[in-house]
């Protein structure tokens, strides 16, 4: 990747932030650590690995594993893991700021703008996938059905969950 696209992403540091924040509550909380509020603090984190990776390319190549056959999506069993909104919302934020990023590039060659796009995928996909398979790895609902589509409570039941059931994942 080429350096000067690189050094424009992390003056949009703080844009990207802001935007990844505001994509993170529009997310419907599919349970109580999903809340935005509960990974918010995480996000300077990870501009933080996503920037180092893009510094240094030889860290997120070659790991073995390719990106899921219907795209570079995640897969979680139970469909509770927090990440998988929190990391989707993080990949639209950076993606908005490349675009950006090349539209303000004079004479950005097309091959080098897919090859950017190429390398900052990559770099988000591996690390998405190593913060969501570590929840997986301690999920008690590792080999439950998934997660209702909804987080609407019928009429005439508690909206507290019942103690074996907890719509959370618990370490």
């Amino acid at each position: 990747m080429q350096e000067n696209l690189v050094t424009s992403l992390r003056t949009r540091r703080p844009q990207i932030r802001a935007r990844w924040e505001d994509l993170l509550r529009i997310e419907r909380a599919s349970t109580p650590l999903a809340h935005p509020d509960a990974l918010v603090h995480l996000i300077d984190w990870s501009l933080d690995e996503i920037f180092q990776a893009l510094a240094n390319p030889l860290s997120h190549r070659h790991h073995g594993r390719k990106a899921n056959p219907e795209g570079h999506r995640h897969e979680c069993p139970c469909g509770r893991n927090p990440y998988l909104a929190y990391f989707a919302a993080g990949e639209q934020a950076v993606h908005e700021a490349l675009i950006m990023v090349q539209a303000e590039t004079a004479a950005l060659d097309p091959h080098d703008r897919d090859n950017t796009l190429a390398e900052i995928n990559q770099v988000l996909v591996h690390i998405a996938r190593r913060e969501i398979e570590a929840f997986c790895g301690v999920c008690q609902y590792r080999n439950a059905p998934p997660a209702p589509a909804t987080s609407e409570i019928p009429s005439g039941e508690s909206a507290a969950p019942a103690s074996a059931e907890k719509n959370l994942h618990q370490v």
